[in-house]
């Protein structure tokens, strides 16, 4: 049993976050307008975009945008650079803001680019990154994937088992390039930026938003979400379980929203909550949210073997298929949590998206008798 000296430590850490984030939002509200960072959208003119993008550009024009976590938009250039570019740019709101500093979504998406995403197929182009530490904000110009031959998924558009094993292959690649590479811990080497989920401070706060988010589905839906209860009482106990060595960089929110498909290969967007932990959590995370619940069940074991053969191909070690189909099991408290959070909060996709993915991770907890795992290794 914990003390309560060591209790203490998590909420000073989390309390730290908040308070860092806070300071970030109100000096970038005094000073932010002295610095040399844009402050909006309309702020990237040609001269800047062609400091950032090291490309010459004669003119910049918006043509279509929207709001989320992150301010986005395309943009029109003329000049020796791509005909259109895809920003983004920190929130408009500060309390829209303030959720991205706690996720630190821009610095972790900035570095992403700048550190990891050379060599990575399946990533899209990075013309320019910035970030400045001092306000938290920053811009990405990336390449505008709907030029292109893309196809976008979402959860009521879901995989069939032949993309599914595309999006494995790629999941693949990203874990096998990082395997080894990891300090043993956060916080050394270069990649010691790089947390675990249950290794970041506002993870504190998960347990509280799942109970309140099962309340409101509960009232309000047919989902079963009382098969959780075990989860939504222990889980900060039962991610640090999930999140055991050993590690490799995982994408961390490979969602069917977040998924593209071009040249018959997967693609992964939004790289802004990377994280470190075992393939498992991403596996399951993926696959549960990506597929219907009857395919998933018909494949998932296939999958896997696929994901297995794949990262070997790819020089990453050859993983144990028990011990790997355990983590996968365990992996669901994750494609549980996150798909019932985003549909009980509501706000951040569409209900019906939200929904179906939070009956899916339900339906998972049960099928992979995930709870009964945790039961017997707590």
């Amino acid at each position: 049993m914990l003390t309560p000296a060591r209790r203490l430590v998590p909420v000073a850490g989390l309390a730290t976050h908040i308070g860092h984030g806070v300071q970030r939002i109100a000096t970038d509200a005094v000073v932010g307008r002295l610095r040399l960072m844009p402050r909006h959208i309309a702020d990237l003119d040609a001269a800047y975009l062609t400091e950032l993008t090291g490309c010459r550009i004669e003119s910049v024009s918006v043509v279509g945008g929207d709001a989320g976590t992150s301010s986005r938009a395309r943009l029109e250039l003329t000049g020796e650079a791509p005909e259109s570019v895809f920003v983004k740019m920190p929130a408009a709101t500060a309390a829209t803001r303030m959720m991205g500093e706690l996720g630190r979504l821009g610095h972790t998406e900035v570095r992403f680019y700048q550190q990891l995403a050379a060599g990575l197929t399946g990533v899209p182009r990075c013309h320019g990154a910035a970030f400045d530490a001092l306000t938290g904000r920053f811009v990405l110009v990336l390449e505008d994937l709907s030029r292109g031959p893309c196809e976008f998924t979402d959860t009521l558009h879901p995989l069939d088992k032949d993309r599914a094993a595309l999006t494995v292959e790629l999941l693949a690649r990203l874990h096998a390039a990082f395997w080894d590479r990891l300090p043993a811990r956060s916080g050394s080497g270069p990649l010691g930026w790089l947390y675990s989920a249950s290794g970041d401070h506002t993870s504190l706060m998960t347990g509280s938003l799942l109970k309140l988010s099962t309340r409101r589905l509960a009232e309000s839906t047919d989902i079963p979400v009382a098969d959780g209860r075990f989860i939504d009482e222990n889980y900060r106990a039962a991610a640090q379980l999930l999140d055991r060595p050993p590690h490799t960089v995982m994408h961390g929110d490979a969602h069917p929203g977040n998924l593209f498909f071009r040249d018959g290969a997967a693609g992964l967007l939004d790289w802004q909550a990377v994280r470190r932990g075992h393939p498992g959590r991403e596996l399951a995370y993926t696959l549960v949210t990506c597929m219907t619940t009857h395919d998933r069940q018909a494949a998932e074991r296939d999958l896997l073997d696929e994901y297995r053969r794949a990262l070997a191909a790819a020089g990453g070690p050859e993983l144990d298929h028990d011990e790997l189909w355990e983590r996968y099991r365990l992996g669901a408290i994750y494609a549980y949590a996150a798909p019932v959070i985003t549909a009980g909060l509501g706000g951040m996709q569409d209900e019906g998206i939200a929904l179906e993915g939070a009956r899916r991770g339900v339906a998972a907890l049960a099928d992979l008798e995930t709870v009964a795992i945790l039961k017997k290794l707590l």
